[in-house]
């Protein structure tokens, strides 16, 4: 008789166990996803200072412009939307191209180049993007951690009757977008 309470206590402690375990994987990836909107609101108010600036400079290159405009008011529409991290990233990703149109852009112009206004919005976004880059390594690295414990033995046995579910990478959609960019930040 003792021997099947010791089971039962050992058994439901074991079940608490991986069930917090598995509570606190799913916390440290929506904080780590939170961390990921703050680089990308960061991004997002700098984009209208960045156009505005080329503005000054290219104003006949009226198509590129409203294209980063328009990529920035979608990927802030998903972020105000609380949508889902793959919607996110596709606008994120549309944005992020358009700003390498912005930068490509910039090079025909060596007067833009030149600018300090200019200079000190391109470090901006590079310190940005780096912060961004370190915040999806992270959130990724997270949800690594959450699906694989919720796809093996023994953690799926309390991960599926409670409902958790994988959570999704935060990954490019296209190939293209997996190549080094071609904007240079220096002065030559």
């Amino acid at each position: 008789m003792w021997f099947f309470a010791i089971a039962a206590i050992v058994i439901v402690a074991w079940v608490i166990w991986i069930f917090n375990r598995l509570v606190r994987l799913q916390q440290r990836a929506r904080q780590a996803f939170s961390d990921i909107d703050a680089q990308l609101k960061r991004r997002h108010d700098l984009v209208p200072a960045l156009v505005e600036t080329v503005k000054g400079y290219a104003a006949h290159e009226r198509t590129t412009l409203e294209e980063v405009t328009s990529r920035r008011a979608v990927a802030s529409d998903a972020a105000s939307d609380e949508a889902e991290p793959e919607a996110r990233l596709g606008s994120e990703n549309m944005l992020a191209g358009a700003l390498r149109k912005l930068f490509a852009l910039a090079e025909s112009y060596p007067e833009l180049k030149a600018s300090q206004r200019f200079g000190m919005l391109q470090a901006q976004l590079a310190e940005i993007e780096d912060h961004l880059q370190h915040a999806r390594r992270y959130y990724n690295a997270v949800v690594r951690d959450m699906n694989t414990a919720i796809a093996t033995f023994p953690d799926m046995l309390v991960a599926r009757p409670f409902g958790f579910q994988a959570l999704p990478f935060f990954e490019l959609d296209s190939p293209l977008e997996r190549g080094a960019a071609e904007v240079r930040f220096d002065d030559a």
